[in-house]
C-alpha cells in the first residue's frame, strides 16, 4: 500500500495529461500529494521528503500555469515536473537524508535499521529513483527538441524507468538481506 501511495500523484499527473489540462493535471497531483501527507500525519508518521516536495512542486507548477503562462506546453510541464522530482531526489541525497530512508524507518524493525549497510542501501535505492526520474526527463526533452518522435517513445521510456527502479526498490533489500543478513535470513535450499 506504501508505494501506491508514493505513487500515486505522479500516476494522476500522467494519466490526468492525456485527458485534462496541465494545469488541472499538476492541482490534482498536489492535492493527492497533500492527501498522503494527511495520511501520515493521522497515522502519527513523519511528514516524507518525497511527498511535501512533490506537493509544492506540482503546486508551484500549477499556479506557474495559472497565472504566467497559461499556454505552455504540455511536454514542457513534463520535464518540468520530471526536473523537479529529480531535484528532490538528488536533493535529499545531497542532505544525507535519501528520501527513500523515512519510508524505510518506517517499515522495518529497529534492529534491521541499526544494521550497518541500511543506510547505504537507502542511498543505492534512492540513487535508482533518480536515474529513473533523469530517464524520464531525458526522454522529454527529447521529445520536445526531436518533435518528429513518437509520444508513445518517451512513455516507454518513462515506463520502463519507472518499473526498473520499482523492481530495485523491491529486490535490492532481499539481495542485501540474503548476502549480508544472518543466516536465518537465507532462503531455504
Amino acid at each position: 500500500m506504501t508505494i501506491f501511495l508514493i505513487l500515486a500523484p505522479y500516476g494522476a499527473f500522467g494519466f490526468l495529461m492525456f485527458l485534462v489540462s496541465a494545469k488541472v493535471s499538476v492541482f490534482t497531483a498536489s492535492a493527492i500529494c497533500l492527501a498522503t501527507i494527511t495520511i501520515d500525519v493521522l497515522r502519527r508518521r513523519s511528514v516524507k521528503i518525497l511527498a511535501a516536495g512533490s506537493a509544492i512542486l506540482f503546486a508551484g507548477i500549477g499556479v506557474y500555469l495559472a497565472i504566467v503562462d497559461p499556454a505552455l506546453n504540455a511536454l514542457a510541464v513534463k520535464v518540468s515536473v520530471d526536473a523537479g522530482i529529480f531535484i528532490i531526489s538528488l536533493g535529499s541525497m545531497l542532505a544525507r537524508r535519501p528520501f527513500t530512508l523515512q519510508y524505510a524507518l518506517e517499515e522495518v524493525p529497529a534492529e534491521t535499521a541499526a544494521m550497518p549497510g541500511f543506510l547505504r542501501a537507502n542511498y543505492t535505492i534512492t540513487a535508482a529513483w533518480t536515474a529513473a526520474a533523469l530517464l524520464m526527463m531525458a526522454s522529454n526533452i527529447v521529445l520536445l527538441y526531436v518533435p518528429g518522435l513518437p509520444i508513445w517513445s518517451s512513455l516507454a521510456v518513462a515506463i520502463a524507468a519507472r518499473n526498473s527502479a520499482l523492481y530495485f526498490t523491491k529486490w535490492y533489500p532481499e539481495y542485501r538481506r540474503i548476502k549480508y543478513g544472518s543466516p536465518a535470513a537465507l532462503p531455504n535450499a
